[in-house]
């Protein structure tokens, strides 16, 4: 299938994103528009200490109009920022712990039909102290699962977010010596 760029405006520049119009032509040639939301990207990390807990932080979300139980995760701060500073700052700022090892899992598109951000996920290990300031509108609560927990209240639909479901999913094979 082969569309074709006709135009791209950018009707929208935020501090996180920004919102693109792309007129298309269509394979059987009709005209049509993507309204495209620009991400520079994003990581999650699955934080596990020396009890075999995954660390999870409780936090407001707006659009969603709850609090949602989430893994850490961010958004790098720009186009060139290497995805392992950003997952090793996130992970302090949100846990107040860095990593000794730090294992890439993979990537996955998190709303392809509308969005080009790419989260990598990292699986983070050997945890010691190490805390950095959240940022001015971060309001979280740490809360720590054990593995298999953790994996049952993502099965039974207890974890509503989709980028820790995925992310727990790519992790799985890694999290079986973590099983009791």
């Amino acid at each position: 299938m082969k569309f074709e760029l006709l135009k791209s405006e950018k009707v929208f520049q935020g501090r996180a994103f920004s919102i693109q119009r792309d007129t298309m032509r269509t394979p059987s040639g009709r005209e049509t528009y993507f309204d495209i939301i620009g991400h520079y990207g994003s990581v999650v990390l699955i934080p596990i200490d020396a009890e075999g807990n995954i660390l999870f932080v409780r936090q407001y979300r707006h659009a969603a109009q709850t609090e949602l139980l989430e893994l850490p995760a961010g958004t790098l701060d720009g186009p060139n920022e290497p995805r392992l500073e950003c997952a090793e700052r996130e992970l302090r700022e949100e846990t107040g712990y860095g990593a000794k090892k730090m294992l890439a899992l993979g990537d996955f598109f998190l709303v392809p039909g509308y969005s080009t951000e790419l989260m990598s996920v990292y699986l983070a290990t050997e945890l010691y102290e190490d805390a950095l300031d959240p940022d001015e509108d971060e309001f979280l609560a740490l809360e720590k699962f054990p593995v298999g927990q953790a994996l049952s209240m993502a099965e039974t639909g207890k974890i509503p977010d989709a980028k820790t479901l995925a992310a727990l999913l790519m992790a799985r094979s890694h999290l079986s010596v973590y099983l009791k």
